[in-house]
């Protein structure tokens, strides 16, 4: 299959890493959207929507610009994916409770490559989410819980669950041994990102617990290992 360019927004206030993110992507053979503010954001979405926008989530005074872009963007495309850039842990906590729609956070500063490979992993992901209605041939099967590890795609009792690159790989962590508490270094580890707290573990996983209520009120196979973790409990 050829390689599809694909427009990559990205709105970063500082000219310094919004260049070197830009000169990443480019690279990696992607056009780059670059704005320094969310009122330039907004006005080029509306001139060409992006496949996908990278947002910092301070803007200059705006504290909360991120989050707003990020209301916007899925306003008009429920399925645009999103990555979060941010400089402050506490934030990180704030993005899962608003549960947006974001697909990933990523902690600032960060390697360009790593950026670059995680926006290239979504690109893809988003690909096959978009190319198929049906589960590719690498599903798992949990008693009523389905993932897909390809399109990242997670159904309980046949019902779509909508979760963040991040909440996926922390419950596929904790489906591979069923019944087994995880540690919350394991948990911490299968978010790929740095400067982790137990903090933020239980409220991504807060945050996973609601999406899963939301179709089935009853849920309650996430329990919590007090001190150590989490356990699925069929």
């Amino acid at each position: 299959m050829a390689f599809m360019a694909k427009l990559i927004a990205i709105v970063e206030d500082d000219p310094d890493q919004r260049a070197n993110y830009a000169d990443a992507i480019v690279s990696k053979g992607h056009e780059v959207s670059a704005y320094a503010t969310r009122q330039e954001a907004l006005e080029g979405f509306d001139a060409r929507m992006p496949d996908l926008a990278v947002l910092d989530i301070i803007l200059g005074e705006e504290v909360d610009a991120g989050f707003e872009l990020c209301r916007d963007l899925l306003g008009r495309d429920p399925n645009l994916p999103v990555i979060f850039l941010t400089e402050r842990i506490n934030e990180i906590d704030k993005i899962s409770g608003l549960r947006l729609g974001a697909w990933d956070y990523l902690p600032k500063p960060i390697s360009l490559d790593y950026l670059a490979e995680r926006i290239s992993s979504l690109l893809r992901i988003n690909e096959v989410r978009t190319n198929t209605n049906t589960q590719s041939g690498n599903a798992k099967h949990v008693g009523d819980l389905t993932l897909d590890q390809d399109a990242l795609l997670v159904s309980w009792r046949g019902e779509r669950i909508d979760l963040s690159a991040t909440e996926f790989r922390m419950l596929a962590k904790l489906v591979r041994a069923p019944g087994h508490a995880v540690s919350y270094e394991t948990l911490m580890n299968a978010t790929m990102q740095s400067l982790v707290t137990n903090n933020t573990i239980n409220t991504h996983m807060r945050n996973i617990r609601k999406k899963f209520e939301k179709v089935d009120a009853d849920f309650a196979c996430i329990k919590s290992e007090y001190g150590f973790g989490y356990r699925w409990a069929a």
